[in-house]
């Protein structure tokens, strides 16, 4: 409680000294520090529904969790997570939270004509990224590798083009993120952590921003890469030698997991510079495994996503350094770098909740230990807690990392969704009793934010 309660501090400080800068000199460029947001509220037709999907997690979500099947439970928790973000986006309404939402001036669906050729398109890509330069790509476009772009030129050229399409695509796929993420933490802890974490995965009011903006694809798309990774390494590798016999030939890694992890991280970095941070999560996966037997496979098919963009004419390095030099030509160059520092993890709060805070404060305090099991010289880790505060140190290594580099000022809220995905699993290492108590603070925090805000994404 004590961290949950400096975590509501420095939201409300970031709030309060937001606005005062804002208000000064409008350099923050957000009309609700520290979301990208608008004060509006509001009741929509999602609001019976968001409260129904709430009352069903939180008063049903960890009997289910617990006797489910695996398998219906990882299917169950895809479910509810597409139930709970799609009833959030509708508060706003049909056309506002979900059609509309990839339409508007920044976003890519403006652009799908301009690839009807999309070779001389991608080759021309880097030409137009600088807001210099002639037809400049709009901002979402502009910011991110041109597979973000291609993900709703390939819808549009299969008959799913306009903004419902889009949405519904972000929102289906997205939520799935919960799947993967749970596939994940069966491999690297155990299945009684996976099952205890599933309601929170659920329930995070990262899904106000999950649905609707690419950056909740992006993060399925990463969560994918890392579930597949796990469960390549942790595939068993060496059969014991029956009594008195010779030894069994090692099993084969399974090089299909591997190879289609590599496939999905190369993609992931080319859905979004930023998300090459991923790349920290993926290493603790194989610390924790202690085998580097995937990587190969793993870099095999990473680097043949890299081949086909290239060949294709997009350089990835050229690409990056333009993005940056747009990055401070628009709003960047003069939101302080001084306030988001800190104001970003007042938006990590927002959007992983009080519950992960509480949780956090758990696999913090068992970290240095664990890391320290994790020398040369130690054994495997076994237990489950310690295994959970690695995973979850690296993810808040990847936050940490993107916030000080300074590329991230504002509307973290929607670009840190790729590592906020993972950070409810550490609720698995609450208290059970208190598990619904949890899972109504966080329920409530979302419905807050969707009916008293206007979120931008």
């Amino acid at each position: 409680m004590l961290a949950v309660a400096g975590a509501a501090l420095l939201v409300a400080v970031a709030a309060l000294v937001g606005t005062v800068i804002e208000r000064a000199n409008g350099s923050l460029h957000v009309n609700w520090p520290p979301l990208y947001a608008s004060w509006f509220p509001h009741l929509g037709p999602g609001t019976p529904a968001a409260l129904a999907v709430a009352v069903v997690v939180i008063v049903h979500g960890p009997s289910l969790a617990a006797r489910l099947s695996w398998r219906r439970l990882v299917v169950s928790g895809w479910v509810a997570a597409l139930a709970w973000t799609g009833a959030l986006a509708l508060i706003d309404g049909w056309r506002t939270g979900i059609a509309g939402r990839l339409t508007t001036a920044y976003e890519y669906l403006t652009v799908i004509r301009r690839f009807d050729d999309a070779g001389p398109a991608l080759r021309d890509f880097t030409h137009h990224i600088l807001n210099n330069a002639p037809d400049h790509w709009p901002a979402h476009v502009a910011g991110h590798p041109p597979a973000a772009v291609l993900t709703f030129v390939g819808l549009d050229r299969i008959g799913l083009g306009g903004g419902a399409w889009a949405g519904i695509w972000c929102i289906t796929v997205g939520t799935s993120a919960v799947a993967a993420v749970l596939i994940a933490l069966r491999a690297l802890t155990d299945e009684p952590t996976a099952r205890r974490a599933a309601p929170f995965l659920v329930l995070t009011p990262a899904a106000v921003w999950v649905g609707t903006s690419a950056d909740g694809y992006f993060a399925a798309v990463a969560a994918w890469s890392l579930a597949l990774l796990a469960l390549a390494a942790t595939h068993p590798t060496l059969r014991r030698r029956p009594p008195g016999g010779a030894p069994v030939p090692a099993a084969p890694v399974p090089a299909a997991a591997a190879l289609a992890s590599g496939l999905l991280l190369g993609l992931t970095c080319y859905l979004s510079y930023g998300l090459t941070l991923i790349a920290l999560i993926a290493a603790a996966i194989l610390l924790l495994t202690r085998t580097a037997r995937p990587l190969p496979f793993l870099a095999a098919g990473a680097l043949a996503v890299a081949a086909v963009f290239t060949l294709a004419g997009f350089r990835w390095w050229e690409g990056y350094e333009l993005l940056v030099e747009r990055y401070y030509q628009g709003a960047a160059a003069v939101r302080p770098y001084a306030y988001w520092v800190w104001g970003n993890l007042a938006c990590t709060v927002l959007i992983t909740g009080p519950a992960t805070v509480a949780a956090l404060r758990r696999t913090l305090t068992a970290a240095p230990t664990a890391l320290r099991g994790l020398g040369p010289s130690a054994g495997p880790l076994r237990a489950p807690t310690a295994r959970l505060a690695v995973l979850m140190a690296a993810v808040l290594l990847a936050v940490l990392t993107a916030d000080l580099s300074g590329m991230s000022k504002a509307e973290t809220e929607r670009i840190w969704l790729p590592f906020a995905v993972w950070l409810p699993a550490a609720c698995a290492l609450l208290p059970t009793a208190r598990h619904r108590r949890w899972l109504a603070a966080q329920a409530v925090l979302a419905l807050l934010i969707n009916h008293l805000l206007y979120t931008g994404w």
